[in-house]
């Protein structure tokens, strides 16, 4: 009976060894990223329905981001004139909530290639100002919009938000037309 009580003993010993071991490295399990962009790597922060938010690491918070990529599917839009109605109506509604067009624009279709569409806006709001960078475009045969977003926070910080365009505008929307990385889409909950 004492040879098995030392038995257990040992194993219990040997078993918590093992086991705090192992916790540090579960503790330091890093977070892979879902994608990159803008030589940025992005992490999954939302998603409600067919939005997918991304923000890069150390901007998890959601009410004080400054870079933001959001991934939107239209489920029902099957074809170039139902995804530049689709634009269209984004445009619409980003004017309905006070923002400034910067730029809009359009790819022809191709035999090779749908159409697609850009829609460049700013946001100005009392707390801070947002550039809005939209691509408009048919994947796999259904509509969606990626969408990159920069925030700039402070009030009257238009000049802050003039010199990030100009230094980052085009670099920003070549990214974005650019980019094709397919992205592995979070399991609903």
């Amino acid at each position: 009976m004492t040879l098995q009580i030392a038995f257990v003993c040992t194993i219990l010993l040997f078993a918590q060894d093992v086991i705090s071991g192992l916790l540090p490295q579960a503790e330091k399990k890093t977070k892979i990223a879902a994608f990159s962009f803008a030589e940025a790597q992005y992490f999954h922060r939302y998603t409600n329905g067919d939005q997918h938010e991304y923000t890069p690491n150390g901007q998890e918070d959601l009410n004080a981001w400054a870079d933001m990529v959001t991934l939107q599917f239209y489920r029902k839009v099957k074809d170039g004139e139902a995804l530049a109605a689709t634009a269209n109506a984004v445009l619409a509604n980003y004017k309905t909530n006070q923002a400034m067009v910067v730029k809009t624009s359009s790819v022809p279709q191709t035999k090779a290639k749908p159409a697609e569409h850009l829609i460049v806006v700013l946001f100005p709001r009392p707390k801070f100002i947002e550039a809005v960078f939209a691509r408009f475009r048919l994947r796999d045969g259904v509509g969606t919009a990626v969408i990159y977003s920069h925030r700039v926070y402070g009030e009257k910080v238009g000049n802050v938000m003039s010199d990030w365009l100009g230094k980052n505008g085009a670099a920003i929307e070549n990214h974005l037309m650019k980019w094709d990385t397919v992205v592995k889409l979070p399991l609903p909950k």
